[in-house]
């Protein structure tokens, strides 16, 4: 993955959520996004989903401008996956209706078609017996499996996850963090925004801290977690490690 967010501002009325924030990754599986709460990382992932404008500045995603109008922007968003913390899928549908359906209706794949590949992933997710329930009949674990089966169902360019595990108990956060992990080793590209800083230590190559609406440091996350070169960050992971 190669990332370039050039002075990127968004507003949202009076409240500033990023002010000139910048980031220029060249050769990126993963990156996570950390930082206090409020700081602007769901913010930047849903500019980078394009689910958002920016109010100023540019992003490009290898070596493509992120567009600004809606008709491209909706081509644009098909090669993207995205996984919320709170799941977003249909509650009065099965888990593979939730799979088949964005496939058969936005991405123009056959009935059939969809419905198997949607089942080829819940089998890989361990949730092939569970294919008929709605999601009020699955736990939280098991629906954000299917959110994230959901999300590779298109075969995305990269996917992005805005702290998926913030509604889960630990138990539950330990099953996803780890097929997060396996589809990272498998070679897919993911940008996610996280408090497990284990995890970002652990399965990212890049992490950047944001703060403030800005980038206040970031590097590899070796050198992010071991070396914090600010004040500022390494407080913040004392707090997020201490317990």
């Amino acid at each position: 993955m190669k990332l370039a967010l050039e002075n990127l501002s968004k507003s949202y009325g009076q409240h500033q959520a990023l002010d000139g924030l910048d980031l220029h990754l060249e050769n990126a599986r993963c990156l996570t996004l950390i930082g206090p709460s409020g700081g602007g990382k769901s913010t930047t992932l849903r500019l980078v989903a394009g689910l958002e404008k920016a109010s100023g500045g540019h992003i490009l995603l290898n070596d493509k401008a992120v567009p600004c109008s809606e008709e491209e922007l909706r081509d644009y968003r098909k090669s993207i996956g995205v996984v919320f913390q709170s799941y977003n899928l249909f509650p009065h549908f099965d888990a593979l209706t939730n799979i088949a359906l964005p496939l058969e209706k936005v991405h123009g794949v056959a009935k059939a078609d969809a419905q198997e590949r949607a089942y080829e992933l819940l089998a890989r997710f361990k949730l092939a017996d569970h294919s008929r329930k709605k999601p009020s009949e699955l736990s939280g674990g098991q629906n954000q499996r299917v959110a994230i089966a959901r999300s590779l169902a298109h075969d995305p360019e990269l996917i992005l996850f805005d702290e998926p595990t913030s509604a889960l108990d630990p138990e539950m956060s330990a099953q996803i963090l780890d097929v997060i992990e396996e589809l990272i080793q498998s070679g897919k590209d993911c940008i996610v925004v996280t408090h497990q800083m284990g995890f970002a230590k652990r399965a990212s190559d890049y992490a950047a801290f944001i703060s403030h609406g800005k980038v206040a440091e970031s590097g590899t996350s070796k050198d992010l977690f071991d070396s914090p070169q600010s004040q500022e960050l390494r407080q913040f992971l004392e707090r997020e490690l201490k317990y």
